[in-house]
């Protein structure tokens, strides 16, 4: 059974911002962002676990182990919900499997050391 969980953003007020996505659009996202609305401050992009899986996993940069450990501090969403969280993320989503971006001191994405 699916845990509802209650999103800061309602499915009824999320706009169509990826109308030209045609790959896959599943996401990780954890409640920090999507339940809590905290900005996200990292994205990676991995392989994709399944066919519905972009590889696309965000966080807000502040999450411990043991937070991300457990698994009702995250789930899988569709892109565009994370579009309407933070539209920024949206030139990066066409990046190739392994990259990776965290925010920087005024709020910019840029690309993550290794």
């Amino acid at each position: 059974m699916a845990i509802i969980k209650n999103s800061k953003i309602k499915d009824r007020d999320l706009k169509p911002l990826l109308t030209d996505w045609e790959d896959a659009d599943g996401c990780f996202a954890t409640d920090k962002i999507i339940v809590d609305g905290e900005a996200i401050g990292y994205m990676y992009r991995e392989e994709p676990v399944n066919e519905y899986d972009s590889g696309w996993r965000f966080l807000t940069g502040t999450e411990s182990s043991g937070y991300m450990n457990n698994p009702k501090n995250g789930g899988a969403y569709p892109l565009n919900k994370l579009a309407n969280y933070d539209p920024g993320i949206i030139p990066f989503l066409r990046s190739p499997y392994g990259s990776a971006f965290k925010r920087d001191a005024i709020g910019i994405f840029q690309k993550a050391e290794e």
